[in-house]
């Protein structure tokens, strides 16, 4: 499912002494099954923005044509448009307000409309997908850990049959592990479901081993956008913008002032690691 936002501006408090333009003239596309990453510095319009992907803001100018259709052009069509784009928000745990985990899960589809079997088969489905194993079926979302709440709530999310998932920080406040975990299934679900996948983050080397292309956003403006490689070798830039490269990225430009014969473009652990081994080696 494609995306084409054009010319989109969204001002809080217009007209008062509290007026902030949180976004001014974005214009992005995104191909359907595209991974997509989403970085700025706090305040940058990230959060805006992905909220007006499932109509939970409306813009001052500009339009979002998702598959071909305007989402704002029919205000009747805003549940339809809610169940394609999948948004979960930072710390979504927090949002759980079910006896069991199941019944969590099922109150999205059930609240759709939809049929007992398929939702059964809907909750199964995205739990499944998201690793909680039937045995934790009927226990309580409150008996669970931080990694396990947070992906009921995704499964929650999965449950609504979504072809585009939005992310805003799905690790914040996760140990490693958890941080693992999630990020694990994030990227098991957009290959197995083929998902378009938009995911907001702060941390640079999860951006950089996940996604297919970045957008960065400052001030409420589109900044940079391009492929990984492209984007953090541009550690200037984004240092100017209140950002950074990644640790991989420093590590192999601090290398290349020392004299080490590495290739530019180096923007991972992976990466990093193969191309210093065939220095060394070589």
């Amino acid at each position: 499912m494609s995306i084409k936002i054009s010319n989109l501006s969204h001002t809080y408090s217009k007209g008062t002494t509290f007026e902030k333009k949180a976004l001014d003239d974005i214009n992005i596309t995104i191909e359907r099954g595209e991974f997509i990453g989403l970085i700025g510095h706090t305040g940058s319009g990230k959060s805006t923005l992905i909220q007006h992907l499932n109509v939970l803001l409306r813009p001052d100018t500009g339009s979002i044509i998702i598959d071909g259709e305007d989402i704002h052009a029919d205000k009747g069509r805003l549940k339809a448009i809610r169940s394609k784009v999948g948004l979960v928000f930072q710390y979504p745990e927090h949002q759980l307000f079910e006896m069991t985990v199941f019944k969590d899960v099922a109150f999205g589809p059930a609240n759709m409309g939809i049929a007992e079997d398929e939702t059964r088969q809907r909750v199964e489905d995205a739990l499944a997908i998201v690793g909680i194993p039937p045995e934790l079926h009927e226990k309580s979302p409150f008996e669970l850990s931080g990694g396990q709440k947070r992906r009921v709530a995704i499964a929650g999310v999965l449950a609504m049959k979504p072809e585009i998932l939005v992310l805003d920080e799905p690790t914040a406040g996760l140990d490693p592990r958890g941080r693992d975990e999630i990020l694990g299934r994030i990227k098991e679900m957009h290959e197995k479901l083929k998902l378009t996948v938009i995911l907001v983050s702060h941390s640079m080397e999860d951006i950089a081993r996940l996604v297919d292309r970045i957008f960065v956003i400052n001030h409420g403006k589109i900044a940079l956008f391009g492929p990984p490689a492209e984007i953090f070798a541009q550690t200037q830039q984004l240092e100017t913008i209140g950002l950074s490269s990644t640790q991989a990225a420093y590590v192999a430009k601090h290398l290349q002032e020392k004299g080490f014969k590495l290739p530019d473009g180096i923007y991972t652990v992976d990466g990093a690691v193969t191309e210093i081994l065939k220095v060394v080696r070589g």
